[in-house]
This record gives structure tokens, C-alpha cells and sequence, in this order.
């Protein structure tokens, strides 16, 4: 099955809505059958603004799913979503 990467940029100002939702997000991750890895960008201060997940999944579609049903983006929390098919090069999952 194809590895993809989903890069979320967080929209400005989201940080409260973000950390408000951050239980329901974890959640909802915990619960996930294509999840690999997962973590939020950071910037210079430490505050989150974006994330970064790895899913393994049948397609693209089952990816842009992964992503749609996220609560940060029922939330409205990120002002971009991209979806890349992804290949490991060094290291391991």
C-alpha cells in the first residue's frame, strides 16, 4: 500500500481553536487504521502551526478522507491541506 504525507497549514490566529480541539484531534488519531506517524509544525516560539501526518492507505481518496474527517479541519482550524504520495528514504516506521 502507498505511503502519502498530508501537510496542514494552520490558518492565522487559529491557535486557541486549535488547542480547544486538540483532545477531539488525538482522538480521533488513536482511532485511525492508516495512521503511521503525526505531529504538529512548530514555530520559532513552540506554538503549533500546521501538522504533519504520514498515512498508508489504498489510495489518495482514503488519504483526502483521513484529512476531511480530522476535527481540526471540522474545526476550520488550517488554511491549507496537501496530499502527496510519499516515499521513505532513510529510516523506518
Amino acid at each position: 500500500m502507498p505511503l502519502f504525507a498530508i501537510s496542514c497549514r494552520d490558518k492565522p490566529g487559529a491557535l486557541e481553536t486549535r488547542l480547544a480541539t486538540r483532545p477531539q484531534h488525538l482522538a480521533y488519531l488513536a482511532e485511525s487504521k492508516i495512521l503511521k506517524l503525526a505531529g504538529a509544525l512548530l514555530d520559532d516560539d513552540g506554538n503549533p502551526v500546521g501538522s504533519i501526518l504520514i498515512v498508508e492507505a489504498d489510495d489518495k481518496a482514503a488519504a483526502q478522507a483521513q484529512a476531511d474527517n480530522d476535527p481540526y479541519t471540522k474545526a476550520g482550524i488550517f488554511e491549507s491541506v496537501e496530499i502527496h504520495t510519499w516515499r521513505l528514504a532513510v529510516g523506518s516506521l
